[in-house]
């Protein structure tokens, strides 16, 4: 019973789990004032990202750091939270070119979890901390707890296990920073308020949990030469879709046709990085390889024949 009502307290404190005040009435509402209530709420969710900038950009440098020494980052949720950081994850590979391995979602739960809610799952510290131990994490590596309320189980279990395997750890969270208290390197805590339903954290708190991942890992994929220009050019053609974009942004680039990009594309090798050094210097594909290994993975460099110290 104490336990109970611990918790229940805890909540109560919670930001995330107040009451808002401007969506008292939403019962009574039509559904375009509902969806203008909800709209005007969603609104805030990127100022309150914005004045965690300084925080999200020492965590971009940090997984940077960390990719370029072989490690791995690992996003750890429950819910809503887990199952966002299992999307981040999922679609680094097909974006960026990266290794599945190299950014990894766990959720509580488990896979089974991603599809249909697994609400007991998130309750027990050593489920989150024996899901590091399960995957190998070493000090290399940079785990991220994600959590609305900051005080998952689950999640806390897992960034405490991440501290004792010497790894870096990072929190996102969507209640106030003058509330957080857990040993972390960097705690991000975009403020977004009450939600509009009371609690549904899956709402402002998952919009803002999203915009902040979506940040790291694009930026990081930036500095590690997956972007030239604005463009993804370490796209995996694994369907269609991406076959065709893969020729897009190689006509785009170098202003060559359909045909052309096709033709050049498929010398080499499918790969999207090294049809453009091929058409931009003209040289054939082991030479653009070759320019694209001595600038170190990033297209301007390859193409400008900047090879000195980075």
């Amino acid at each position: 019973m104490a336990e109970g009502r611990n918790l229940f307290d805890e909540l109560l404190s919670l930001t995330t789990e107040k009451r808002n005040t401007v969506s008292m009435e939403i019962d009574t509402a039509d559904p375009i004032e509902i969806v203008q209530i909800i709209n005007d709420e969603d609104k805030k969710v990127a100022f309150a990202v914005e004045r965690e900038l300084p925080f999200i950009a020492r965590a971009v440098e940090m997984v940077v750091q960390a990719f370029e020494n072989g490690g791995r980052l690992f996003y750890v949720g429950a819910g809503t939270s887990g199952r966002i950081g299992v999307q981040d994850a999922a679609e680094c590979p097909p974006t960026f070119g990266t290794d599945p391995e190299q950014i990894q979602g766990l959720i509580a739960g488990g896979r089974r979890a991603v599809f249909t809610a697994q609400e007991g799952a998130e309750d027990r510290e050593e489920n989150g901390a024996n899901d590091l131990v399960a995957h190998g994490v070493t000090e290399r590596d940079v785990v991220c707890g994600i959590a609305a309320s900051q005080r998952t189980p689950y999640v806390v279990g897992a960034v405490k296990k991440a501290r004792e395997l010497r790894a870096k750890t990072l929190f996102v969270t969507t209640n106030p920073r003058s509330r957080f208290n857990i040993d972390v390197d960097i705690a991000i805590c975009p403020e977004v308020g009450p939600e509009v339903i009371m609690g549904s954290t899956r709402m402002k708190s998952g919009t803002a949990q999203k915009m902040v991942l979506n940040m790291i890992t694009t930026a990081a994929m930036i500095l590690q030469g997956k972007v030239y220009e604005n463009m993804m050019v370490d796209l995996q053609m694994t369907n269609r879709k991406l076959e065709e974009r893969s020729k897009k942004i190689v006509m785009t680039i170098t202003g060559v046709g359909y045909e052309e990009a096709a033709r050049v594309l498929a010398l080499a090798g499918g790969h999207v990085k090294t049809a453009v050094v091929m058409i931009k210097v003209n040289v054939n594909a082991a030479e653009a390889k070759k320019r694209l290994a001595k600038g170190d993975g990033f297209v301007r460099r390859a193409i400008e024949g900047e090879f000195g110290e980075h």
